[in-house]
């Protein structure tokens, strides 16, 4: 790191840091036979990072846990795509996204950042889950640690980064969520102790959100359908990547290592034209989940 960025900078890249390594053993030990390999990398014009990736292994067909911590000045075409004038940043974070084998355990998103620029600073980051068969007891417990960790910290961040997840994941050209949503933030910046707490504690409850969910359901029958509906939902996933995901654009515009940027992508995919489920199938009972719905009200 320069020697020139401050006491929360290099806090907050030693906690990443420290973090990628934490889930990796935490997530190698729930998918109990893959192991990560890490790649280093470097940036040019300031910074770079490690990207983990698992292969093949008993749960996860794929799972990356990257990290990074890039710094530098924007160039003109970073600058017109991202907005604002200041050019010099500074920006550091820790990103999961686990895509399992058997289609009835969810694939997970999780992403926790810091970022400065121009002199301010600010966290970000969320989960969110992407089940391809959902259960509503699954749901329930997804959002139930989310809004534990948020009321923990602050009785309202759970419903205002519940609907700012609902909002952002979401495939406007397909009139729907990208899964059952969670929490998403951005611009948090009140004190750096108190936010950094609160960002210390999401990751911290990553496993508690997910595992259970996983053992699960790692062990649910499944054929060649339920394979082909996963690859259809799973490519939507990708659109959503691709066309809308911020991390993405950030990642390219700012020189990033292309193969870190993209490894949220899943190993396999597929688009069918003009798909539709049969009606009243388990396939078709799904599409219900991807509108925004209160799931830890007791009604709920």
């Amino acid at each position: 790191m320069s020697e020139n960025h401050g006491v929360q900078a290099r806090s907050a890249q030693a906690w990443v840091e420290q973090t990628q390594s934490d889930l990796i053993a935490l997530f190698e030990a729930l998918d109990g036979s893959g192991q990560f390999a890490r790649d280093a990398w470097r940036r040019q014009g300031g910074g770079g990072g490690v990207t983990a990736i698992l292969t093949d292994g008993a749960l996860f067909e794929r799972a990356g846990v990257n990290s990074s911590a890039v710094w530098g000045e924007f160039d003109d075409a970073a600058l017109a795509k991202i907005g604002g004038e200041e050019r010099r940043f500074f920006a550091t974070g820790v990103s999961v996204v686990l895509h399992p084998r058997n289609p009835f355990v969810p694939t997970l998103h999780a992403n926790f950042r810091y970022f400065e620029r121009g002199g301010e600073w600010w966290f970000g980051g969320g989960s969110d889950l992407t089940p391809y068969y959902p259960y509503d007891d699954d749901c329930r417990h997804f959002h139930s640690i989310w809004k534990s960790v948020c009321d923990r910290h602050d009785a309202a961040y759970y419903p205002h980064f519940k609907r700012w997840c609902d909002e952002y994941f979401y495939l406007q050209h397909r009139g729907e969520m990208r899964g059952i949503g969670g929490i998403f933030f951005d611009y948090v910046r009140t004190e750096f102790a108190r936010d950094f707490a609160f960002v210390r504690d999401c990751a911290e409850a990553l496993i508690h959100a997910y595992a259970p969910i996983a053992e699960r359901r790692r062990g649910e029958p499944h054929g060649d359908r339920e394979r082909a509906f996963q690859l259809i939902r799973r490519g939507r996933y990708v659109e959503f990547n691709l066309i809308y995901d911020r991390g993405t654009a950030f990642g390219l515009a700012t020189g990033g290592r292309t193969e870190s940027v993209l490894m949220s992508l899943p190993p396999l995919a597929r688009w069918e034209y003009s798909y539709e489920p049969d009606p009243g199938s388990k396939e078709a009972q799904a599409r219900a989940y991807l509108q925004p719905r209160d799931w830890v009200s007791p009604e709920a």
